[in-house]
């Protein structure tokens, strides 16, 4: 088993100074939503992961062929969608999933357009599921 070096690192970059530099209010809003619900799912404080994620605690991921090390539960503000990243394969949140809202998902990743399209009480069990499956 290979551990593999990302690119994408954690940092000491200001995750307050991120957040505020987002644009967009609502969006920005959001951000700061997200961010207080992670961190009561993981207990961790938020740290940056490269320029543009901002990531909960740490946790070895091993697949078939490589481990990576990367945060538990994260969320990036991008451009079209907020983005926010579990780390675990999104089938076992099915349940959830289809209760949550407006969204579109990945394998791990889910994208909102805005929390306003979603039920937040959902999200949250949600994250702390992701977060308590490392």
């Amino acid at each position: 088993m290979t551990v593999v070096e990302l690119k994408t690192k954690r940092n000491e970059a200001s995750v307050a100074d991120f957040l505020a530099g987002v644009k967009d209010a609502q969006r920005r809003r959001d951000c700061q939503a997200i961010s207080k619900l992670m961190q009561a799912a993981t207990g961790e404080p938020p740290q940056m992961w490269g320029a543009g994620i901002v990531g909960f605690g740490q946790a070895r991921f091993v697949g078939k062929s490589r481990e990576v090390d990367w945060f538990k539960v994260g969320f990036s503000p991008r451009k079209g969608d907020l983005t926010l990243y579990f780390g675990l394969n999104l089938d076992p949140l099915q349940a959830e999933l289809t209760k949550l809202g407006r969204h579109k998902r990945g394998k791990g990743c889910l994208y909102l357009r805005s929390l306003d399209d979603v039920d937040l009480r959902v999200l949250q069990r949600m994250i702390v599921k992701a977060a308590k499956a490392k």
